[in-house]
């Protein structure tokens, strides 16, 4: 994969300043050293949205939105890193270039893009077909959409007939990527070629950036099937893309929700009638990658079904792809219209309002879902039930990361069968601190634990001196990110590469970074730099924390030098000790293999001096 080098990005970063990138898309008024507005991000009264021109980042008080010019211009837009490298490099003056390109590269890109412009000519010629057909648009009156609502989302109409697209393409029996695209069905047996959409109301669909990557046809009046989605091609991937979503990310800001439901006629109706923040799968349950983009956009998402068993199966499938990504600071919630309704016909026969107040008063909650559709599969009168009740929601419930809502989830377990909050949590556990470092880590890193570290290892709370050492290295990687400058402060040789904790994982590549630069960077390079790094997370929340603990109640440089020196002093005894710990460990491993009469000398006197420690 083509990947930018690390010192275009920083040269670009060093050219940004994020208060004019900012202000490319919202006024900022000046607060002091920073700059202040209306978070972007989430809906709010007061300006609790900061941008800082010294450090070259910003940070919202209110959601917690926080970074760089390049996360700002990728959040904003909804676009990827590297295309958002590309539009900031392009208002700078900057060529990006790319390292470790493959030779096949430019020529894929190529081929992207002409498969782009295919489905561009054939939208083209679809919305003039509509223009031009009375019945088409007499068919959208009927279905209460106006013409304004058509442009907006680019409907077309693909007319009756076998070849309709030969007119704008005159090589139309010839062209191979009409058929990788989708617009056409080519037969192997009979070498005939015809259009895929016929006589079909088409909804294009678009990607991030706008651009067509496919189409969804509705038919007119009666015929099967009702919907006909493009394929799977080059360009379109049913279980990542979501219909409607660059016509509807300006109104997901603004609200800090997104609705999910199951058609595009539903999503186009209801933006026509006010509620523009629904997007819509794309003929397939919702899955794990529209869990992740749709929590990017909104701190809340809904799916809303129809109340028929066809609508209950299809949220349950988002249940249980929503789990592992489900977060104690978003909400996923899961709605049931009556079931003589969809979302079209109910908010045309009760109005706007009465549908974001059902919303708001029916949807359910993921876990107040789960439970309840796990209840009603057993009888709760009797212990057998109760016991299966535990049964059925283990491998749900030990998906859930979210500290806060695991613990709820299993408190309401508790609830429901009788048992004691420790009771449910030794009968589902959450997933252990090793594991989810374990799974955190690249694969090999992962396999190097010693087996020491993985066999025995207890479910339930951590030792005192374990959840000390956590804060404190937590507590160091806040202050190295609040100040850089304290990296060259902390002796290498007493970072550990081995040591699996995430915090000290994420010290060691900050410490790494900081030291290998002529000059002491900015917290904001430092996370750009470190954007693909596995432990990112842990480097990105922590920078968060330091802002909230250190940059919002301005406390004095002195006062976080003196911090830091007391942190540093306490972080280097628990280093020796760690290293210690180790050593032993590994003679430990070494005298079980060969008995302490097979230690050379050397081992010996080192084993002798260790347990000194103890």
């Amino acid at each position: 994969m083509a990947r930018i080098p690390d010192d275009f990005i920083q040269d670009l970063l060093h050219r940004l300043d994020v208060v004019e990138v900012v202000e490319r898309y919202l006024p900022l008024k000046k607060a002091g050293q920073n700059y202040a507005a209306c978070c972007p991000f989430h809906k709010e009264k007061s300006p609790s949205f900061t941008v800082s021109p010294t450090k070259q980042f910003y940070h919202c008080f209110g959601c917690g939105a926080h970074g760089t010019a390049l996360s700002f211009v990728m959040e904003r837009e909804g676009i990827g890193f590297i295309d958002a490298v590309s539009k900031l490099a392009e208002s700078v003056g900057m060529v990006m270039p790319r390292a470790e390109q493959s030779p096949d590269a430019p020529r894929q890109a190529a081929k992207q893009a002409s498969l782009v412009a295919l489905n561009d000519r054939a939208l083209k010629f679809y919305r003039e077909q509509l223009s031009a057909s009375e019945r088409a648009k007499d068919y959208l009156r009927r279905r209460g959409l106006t013409g304004r609502i058509a442009a907006r989302f680019s409907l077309g109409y693909a007319p009756e007939g076998w070849h309709p697209l030969a007119a704008p393409f005159s090589d139309y029996a010839t062209l191979p990527g009409l058929a990788e695209v989708g617009l056409v069905i080519d037969q192997a047996d009979s070498g005939r070629r015809y259009d895929r959409f016929r006589d079909r109301i088409l909804f294009p669909i678009q990607d991030a950036k706008g651009a067509v990557i496919g189409f969804g046809g509705r038919v007119i009046d009666k015929g099967e099937p009702k919907y006909l989605n493009s394929p799977e091609t080059p360009l379109f991937q049913k279980g990542r893309e979501l219909y409607g979503l660059p016509q509807a990310r300006e109104a997901i800001r603004e609200h800090n929700r997104v609705l999910v439901v199951e058609g595009y006629m539903d999503v186009v109706a209801l933006a026509q009638l006010g509620v523009e923040y629904a997007v819509a799968t794309l003929g397939t349950a919702c899955t794990p990658d529209h869990v992740k983009k749709l929590l990017r956009v909104a701190d809340e998402v809904v799916f809303c079904f129809d109340g028929d068993a066809a609508g209950r199966r299809a949220a349950w499938r988002g249940l249980e792809n929503s789990l592992p990504h489900a977060s104690d600071a978003k909400r996923l919630g899961f709605l049931f219209l009556p079931a003589e309704h969809d979302p079209d016909s109910y908010i045309r026969e009760y109005g706007k309002e009465a549908f974001e107040e059902l919303i708001n008063r029916d949807s359910l909650g993921l876990a107040a879902f789960l439970v309840r559709e796990l209840s009603g599969q057993v009888d709760l009168g009797n212990d057998e039930g109760r016991a299966r009740l535990i049964h059925l929601a283990r491998p749900l419930v030990e998906q859930v990361q979210a500290p806060a809502l695991g613990m709820l989830l299993r408190k309401k377990l508790g609830e429901l069968t009788g048992l004691a909050l420790d009771e449910v949590a030794q009968l589902i556990t959450a997933a252990s601190p090793q594991a989810a470092m374990a799974t955190s880590m690249p694969q090999q890193q992962a396999r190097a634990l010693p087996a020491q570290r993985t066999q025995g290892m207890r479910s339930d709370r951590p030792m005192k001196s374990d959840r000390l050492a956590v804060e404190l290295d937590r507590e160091v990687l806040q202050l190295l990110m609040f100040a850089p400058r304290f990296a060259h402060e902390v002796p290498q040789n007493l970072l550990v590469p081995d040591n699996p904790a995430p915090n000290m994982q994420a010290i060691l590549r900050v410490v790494d970074y900081v030291t290998e630069q002529g000059s002491v960077p900015l917290a904001a390079h430092i996370l750009a730099a470190l954007r693909a790094d596995p432990f990112f997370a842990v480097i990105n929340e922590a920078h968060q924390k330091a802002e909230e603990a250190y940059g919002s109640h301005h406390v004095p440089e002195s006062e976080v030098n003196e911090q830091w020196q007391a942190a540093l002093r306490r972080f280097l005894v628990q280093a020796e000790r760690s290293t210690v710990r180790m050593k032993q460990q590994a003679l430990e491993l070494r005298m079980a293999q060969v008995g302490l009469a097979g230690l050379t000398e050397d081992e010996k006197n080192e084993w002798r001096r260790l347990c000194l420690f103890r």
